[in-house]
């Protein structure tokens, strides 16, 4: 068969190859796939502008704001942070005694807050007319302020300088103070003097009332009777022991069971005698001794008594001047070193045939009926006693000087401290444990006042450590001297410690505290009357 010729051929289809339509379909989905992306982003951006917003909108209420000041062109925006220069360059001027130019600064100020107060009162924004003038001149003004050198590095050195100053005027007053109300504290009202003078008169001029005193023989055979409740309290304050042993009596269910043992110096003894004798208190027991009659307490047993006969101690003490020449204030209180202070460390020598007594400081008042403390049991312990370590500042670390080796090796510097003042001591466990003894040790280890300062309390944490049992916190409840205290602590409190300067018989008292003193007082005594006792 013959082949057509070319001219009466028909023509080849061309097959478009696969990958061209692959490639074209790939194309069409993933520009689908971009233009549905796109949809879905725009409600998300929309979204977070609106929160943007709506965020911004909260931030401008709550400052105060309007959109004018926010403005890049805000006229009352630069007002207000000329203003606010003006200000600080004002402080700077009058330090400087430049009082001509912060005069001008002063006007000019003013000038600028009155633009912005009529502006705001007509609730329109300020115009660039009617503000120019003052911004011109507020602005002359900031520029003669940094010819000046009232730049914000002089500003920062002054203001340190002023501050420095300031603070060095608080530590003077601050000294100053404490001083004043330290020998406040100290202080004898004339009222009590007058009150000591009066009754010691009276004692040595009405035999009857030591006659009296010599015709009771039931208080002897009381003293020593185990069965009753033995209180006692060391004090040469004849007024505040009156309230300690009134109060007791008053609150107590079985006051006829009540022995108070008071222990005076020689000069308020004849007075204490005297009141306690020409006074009763509900049926209960008054025993006062003077330490004095206490022969045992000498140089040569006591400790205390020992330091005092050295040069030292008696400068530092009374003089004001030690080591570094400069004693606090706090310690050059003598009554730190009155063995009246101290004789709560000799409690089984002085009442020999006790077997247990409730120590009572004569800043207290008793509010609730204490009987009960005398059949606690102590579980082998010397001490009852309130603990006061709910803050930090409580505990021994507080008191103590770690620093020294005794004392870092002996006692745990986070050990709860604990209060005198009312305190329940087991005598017999005492003199078994020689408890006397372990304080004379600790006492003479700190002749050069290296373990501690002050007072007797941290002997007193020193020798009763691990001999101490915690009492429930409504038996003692301390601060009403210097602090304020819960009323819910005071209401239910059995004894309440007006521990701190601030005494309730001093014109420093604390008045919201005073009536609680104060109703176991009996203004009416005629001798209370006559030496303006209120």
């Amino acid at each position: 068969m013959r082949r057509r010729g070319s001219d009466f051929r028909r023509p080849v289809r061309r097959r478009i190859p696969n990958v061209f339509w692959l490639t074209l379909c790939g194309s069409v989905i993933l520009l689908f796939i971009v233009l549905l992306s796109r949809e879905n982003q725009r409600p998300s951006s929309r979204s977070v502008y609106s929160k943007r917003f709506n965020r911004h909108e909260k931030v401008i209420e709550g400052l105060n704001i309007t959109e004018e000041m926010l403005s890049p062109d805000s006229v009352t925006r630069q007002l207000n942070d000329q203003i606010s220069l003006a200000k600080a360059f004002l402080v700077i001027a009058k330090e400087s005694n430049n009082l001509q130019f912060a005069w001008e600064l002063s006007a000019q100020i003013r000038n600028s807050q009155i633009l912005l107060s009529n502006a705001a009162l007509r609730r329109t924004p300020l115009t660039t007319s009617e503000s120019e003038t003052a911004i011109r001149d507020m602005a002359l003004l900031l520029f003669q302020a940094q010819q000046l050198h009232y730049d914000s590095a002089t500003m920062i050195m002054r203001l340190k300088a002023k501050i420095q100053g300031l603070e060095e005027q608080m530590n003077s007053i601050t000294e100053k103070s404490s001083k004043y109300g330290q020998i406040a504290a100290e202080e004898v009202p004339k009222s009590l003097y007058c009150l000591g003078v009066r009754l010691t008169s009276e004692w040595f001029k009405n035999s009857n009332l030591q006659r009296k005193l010599k015709e009771n023989r039931q208080t002897a055979l009381k003293l020593k009777d185990n069965s009753l409740y033995h209180f006692c309290v060391f004090s040469d304050n004849i007024l505040a022991t009156s309230v300690v042993v009134n109060s007791t009596a008053l609150n107590s269910k079985n006051p006829e069971k009540v022995v108070f043992h008071l222990v005076t110096d020689e000069v308020n003894h004849a007075a204490m005698r005297a009141w306690f004798t020409m006074n009763s208190f509900a049926g209960v027991t008054v025993d006062v001794q003077k330490i004095e009659d206490f022969s045992w307490l000498n140089a040569s047993y006591v400790p205390v008594l020992k330091q005092l006969q050295d040069s030292d101690t008696r400068s530092y003490y009374f003089s004001g001047s030690g080591g570094d020449n400069r004693t606090p204030i706090k310690f050059r209180n003598p009554k730190y070193l009155s063995m009246l202070n101290h004789l709560r460390f000799y409690i089984p020598e002085v009442f020999p045939a006790l077997k247990k007594v409730v120590f009572l400081d004569d800043d207290v008042v008793v509010q609730k009926d204490l009987s009960d403390l005398f059949s606690l049991d102590l579980n082998g312990n010397v001490n009852g006693a309130v603990e006061t370590c709910m803050e930090t500042f409580h505990r021994y670390h507080k008191y103590l000087n770690y620093s020294h080796p005794l004392i870092r090796e002996h006692f745990d510097p986070d050990a709860c401290g604990w209060a005198f003042g009312m305190n329940v001591f087991d005598l017999v466990e005492w003199r078994r444990r020689n408890v006397t003894g372990i304080y004379h040790y600790w006492q003479e280890k700190n002749v050069d006042r290296t373990l501690w300062k002050l007072g007797t309390l941290p002997p007193g944490l020193l020798t009763f450590y691990g001999l101490t049992e915690p009492l429930n916190p409504s038996w003692h409840v301390l601060g009403l001297g210097y602090t304020n205290v819960d009323p819910k602590l005071i209401e239910t409190g059995a004894v309440l410690h007006f521990n701190g300067n601030s005494k309730p018989w001093l014109k420093i008292g604390m008045e919201k505290y005073k009536p609680i003193w104060d109703k176991y007082v009996d203004y009416g005594h005629p001798l209370l009357q006559q030496c303006n006792v209120h």
